[in-house]
């Protein structure tokens, strides 16, 4: 299947980071504390797969990987990562592409300052 193929089939308007067809400030967004919707797609011959995770954003950072064969910045391929609580308490952390789609369900509550005694 064409990768331009595969790609028609997210959502327009979803995604992360500076990937091609992805809401551009959705990185801005992915702070602690926001409750968020991520579906990923892993492309076969004839079908493609998803696989959909709903939970609270603990981190959103650019990481890199061990990859030797990269030859990026430090020699490292840098991906982004996000880290979710889901609502179960289990922690998961999911490696963001172009088949990733982001959708913000839920700003961060605002919390409220301390107040001295």
């Amino acid at each position: 299947m064409p990768k331009a193929a595969f790609a028609q089939r997210l959502p327009a308007g979803a995604g992360v980071g500076n990937v091609a067809g992805m809401e551009a400030n959705i990185g801005q967004r992915l702070v602690a504390g926001a409750r968020v919707k991520v579906i990923q797609q892993i492309g076969a011959r004839a079908y493609s797969w998803s696989s959909e995770i709903r939970g609270t954003v603990v981190s959103f950072e650019q990481r890199p990987t061990g990859s030797w064969f990269a030859h990026s910045r430090d020699d490292h391929l840098w991906l982004d990562r996000l880290t979710i609580r889901n609502d179960d308490g289990e922690i998961t952390t999911l490696n963001l592409d172009e088949f990733s789609v982001v959708q913000v369900e839920a700003e961060p509550a605002a919390t409220a300052s301390p107040t001295l005694p």
